[in-house]
């Protein structure tokens, strides 16, 4: 794909989600997802304090590490994503615990060397991503990690069944229900843990479908 035509299917997914979460007010529910709940006990054997979240939507994942007890910087690239979340967060008496930032993952994060204590992203590298831009967003995520944080994400990989599925966009991109997805070959994961300790590479599904994920756990090295 040409990188018009990338920035323009990254214009037409922001747009996108912008009505989902309109349309659809705390779509994913409250409880938060099971690789939140692993990511807190792997940020809390790391003694992180802090945790950065990509990708954070309406909340449902950074209200439960506010609730067990860390310092959350939320980001996404959807301001009505991230008013629902300060909403529930005021709600559950967690606001002060939770940082709001709107934030495009294909620019450069706003957050200085080795100043995070942790970064957590459930399904946002798989978004409509070049694979140029995912590396160059974990280049980052490496940037702000201090020696021995932790960063687990996951992503649908290409044994999921909308894997070629819809309209492709090239570079494993395809669009499927108005949501456009790169699907992860395992070399990637591979390649995206060059220079990182890659501690687990771990397969689940989620949701009807269902969807299938792997969730990666890997640190930088002290």
């Amino acid at each position: 794909m040409s990188e018009n035509g990338q920035e323009e299917l990254a214009e037409a997914q922001r747009e996108h989600w912008q009505q989902t979460y309109g349309e659809h007010p705390g779509m994913y529910g409250e409880e938060p997802s099971a690789p939140a709940v692993h990511a807190a006990a792997v940020f809390r054997a790391s003694s992180a304090r802090e945790v950065l979240e990509l990708g954070a939507g309406h909340g449902r994942d950074a209200l439960y590490f506010a609730r067990e007890g860390f310092s959350v910087l939320a980001t996404d690239f959807s301001p009505v994503g991230l008013e629902q979340l300060r909403e529930a967060a005021a709600a559950q008496k967690v606001a002060e615990r939770v940082t709001t930032a709107i934030h495009d993952v294909r620019e450069a994060l706003p957050l200085a060397d080795a100043s995070v204590d942790a970064v957590f992203a459930h399904m946002l590298l798989c978004m409509a991503l070049s694979t140029k831009e995912i590396h160059a967003l974990v280049a980052e995520v490496r940037r702000v990690l201090r020696p021995g944080g932790a960063f687990v994400y996951t992503v649908r990989h290409t044994g999921d069944a909308h894997y070629r599925a819809g309209t492709g966009h090239g570079d494993d991109i395809w669009e499927h229900g108005g949501f456009a997805v790169h699907f992860f070959p395992r070399d990637l994961v591979d390649a995206l843990a060059e220079d990182w300790g890659l501690e687990e590479v771990h397969a689940f599904e989620e949701g009807g479908l269902p969807r299938r994920l792997w969730r990666v756990t890997q640190t930088v090295p002290v």
